[in-house]
């Protein structure tokens, strides 16, 4: 027998909220929106390293860190992976630990590995050059319906509407539709984006297509929020039909689940050490990747932790705590770690980021000043009024 869950919206209600959409034309003018859009994304978007660049290679690593990944985050690791890998051939001939830890603090690491695969496989097939469509580009590792569109129109010119959240947000306000997470629901937005896609006009600094996707996102992302949007500020606020919040399905609620980890440090004459676990290659999360022991709930019974901290896994905030081994004789917390033996090793805290540790693990050992934080350069100061 199912039993219905009280997060989710009974059918009824699912059927409410699709019910408009089949019927609903775009009744938007397109021409005036396509003008008003360009206008204020020319004057108002935000400078990021990603934007202007002519190097397909380029856009498609941007686009695959932007994937569920803060901008603010991407931007911290952006240029420094392409430093370290700065064409598809250079990423092709890393082995995948150098690119895990070039990664790491992005989270998600699968996107990592089929971007490493994808480099494989082009620089084998393709002398490292990527497809300039997005029907090609679907077929290659790691590359969704989403990642083509937004390379084959920002990379190459295409006319093809590139649809993330921040779009769907947009259009669905736009449109004055509530949220429907039905293949119907799905369907209507992409009509509608498709429907605003400039055709194809590629001339100087200018891309139609490219430049129209970019501004859309760019709306959602900074205007169109998901809470408390600004309305006032939006160039197209005369022609939406919400100016506000729609209606959006529940959301199903995060699930908690506390965590133990160990932090053993020790010295070697002026090296300082820490023990860690590899995770095995056939783990269904981060295979291959550096973590703290674990330890169980039992194990920990009346320790008092170093460190306590949330960390958030798609739905689920994980209440993490440390628990250190207090030098030799603690030997207690290091026999719980239910790890085997050859799976546990001493990296040098030197060397830690060249080492592709878990986000957890990184934040961890950050917050415990076992790894050195790398702060941003500061912005150059102003100069004071004459």
């Amino acid at each position: 027998m199912h039993v219905q869950s009280v997060l989710e919206p009974a059918n009824d209600e699912l059927e409410q909220l699709a019910a408009p959409l089949d019927a609903v034309p775009l009744e938007v003018d397109a021409s005036m929106l396509r003008r008003k859009l360009m206008s204020w994304y020319r004057s108002h978007a935000r400078e990021l390293p990603w934007r202007g660049v002519s190097d397909p290679y380029r856009t498609w690593v941007s686009e695959v860190m932007l994937q569920q990944t803060r901008v603010a985050a991407v931007v911290e690791h952006y240029e420094k992976f392409l430093r370290r890998f700065p064409t598809t051939v250079a990423l092709a001939l890393a082995p995948e630990a150098d690119v895990l830890a070039a990664w790491s603090g992005l989270g998600y690491y699968r996107r990592a590995r089929m971007l490493h695969k994808a480099a494989q496989f082009l620089t084998r097939e393709r002398g490292g050059v990527l497809p300039n469509t997005a029907a090609e580009l679907r077929t290659l590792p790691g590359i969704g319906e989403y990642t083509c569109a937004a390379i084959a129109s920002i990379a190459f010119g295409e006319s093809i509407a590139v649809v993330d959240g921040n779009v769907e947000r947009v259009l669905l306000r736009l449109t004055g539709q509530p949220e429907s997470r039905t293949a119907a629901g799905r369907a209507f937005v992409q009509a509608q984006a498709s429907a605003l896609v400039p055709r194809r006009r590629v001339v100087g600094s200018i891309n139609a297509a490219g430049d129209h996707n970019q501004a859309m996102m760019e709306l959602g992302a900074t205007i169109c929020l998901p809470r408390a949007p600004l309305c006032l500020n939006c160039p197209v606020y005369d022609m939406c039909r919400t100016r506000g919040e729609h209606r959006t399905a529940p959301r199903a609620a995060q699930l908690s689940r506390p965590a133990a980890y160990l932090l053993s440090l020790r010295k070697r004459g002026t090296v300082t050490e820490v023990l860690l676990e590899l995770r095995s290659a056939e783990a269904s999360l981060m295979p291959g990747m550096y973590e703290l022991p674990p330890l169980s709930q039992d194990a920990v019974q009346g320790r008092e932790p170093v460190l306590r901290l949330r960390h958030a896994i798609t739905n689920t905030n994980y209440y993490v705590q440390v628990f250190a081994a207090r030098g030799p004789q603690d030997r207690g917390l290091r026999r719980a770690v239910p790890a085997a033996k050859n799976d546990l090793h001493w990296v040098r805290t030197s060397r830690l980021a060249e080492v592709p540790l878990t986000g957890l693990t990184r934040k961890s050992l950050q917050r415990l000043d076992v790894m050195a934080v790398k702060l941003p350069p500061l912005a150059d100061a102003i100069a004071p009024p004459r």
